[in-house]
């Protein structure tokens, strides 16, 4: 199956995107445009079941200039989505784990921000799990793509912390 064509299969689903703030895919031309347009950061990977090379979602580190939580260039921020049918296999967590590592460690990371729009009850979740700590919530998010006013809130993981938690 081609990238593609598995991005459209999960995305396309109106339960996935617009909780996150993107609308539901339209077609396999759409996901194509999405890859090569908005999942074409210098830190973005796909995540595939173990033996697998079906992408079923994908976590992002967005750097300086991609994100609009930090100006900073040690700072960046954590992206993710994932299909529903692989929600609740703690898929999330690992993958995003996996990535908050590689920033602290490898890309010399001091802050690492996550956010969440008011009702994502999943994503808050996975933040909870990697043990993020609340710093603020905005109350008018604007969320172009959907062309909505939100509630969102957001959540940093400092370097100190993450070694008290993973080291």
């Amino acid at each position: 199956m081609l990238l593609a064509d598995s991005l459209f299969e999960y995305a396309k689903n109106p339960e996935v995107g617009p909780i996150a703030g993107w609308p539901p895919h339209k077609n396999v031309e759409e996901s194509k445009e999405i890859i090569k347009n908005v999942f074409n950061g210098a830190e973005c990977y796909a995540i595939c079941e173990k033996g697998s090379n079906i992408a079923i979602g994908a976590v992002e580190l967005k750097l300086n200039g991609h994100t609009d939580m930090t100006e900073r260039d040690d700072e960046c921020e954590l992206g993710y989505w994932l299909g529903q049918p692989f929600w609740g296999r703690g898929y999330m967590p690992e993958a995003a784990r996996a990535l908050l590592r590689h920033g602290f460690e490898d890309l010399g990371m001091t802050t690492i921000w996550c956010g969440y729009y008011d009702g994502n009850q999943k994503s808050k979740r996975v933040q909870e799990k990697l043990g993020f700590l609340f710093h603020h919530t905005c109350n008018e998010v604007p969320v172009p793509l959907l062309n909505e006013i939100r509630v969102g809130h957001t959540n940093i993981m400092s370097k100190e912390r993450w070694e008290e938690l993973y080291k």
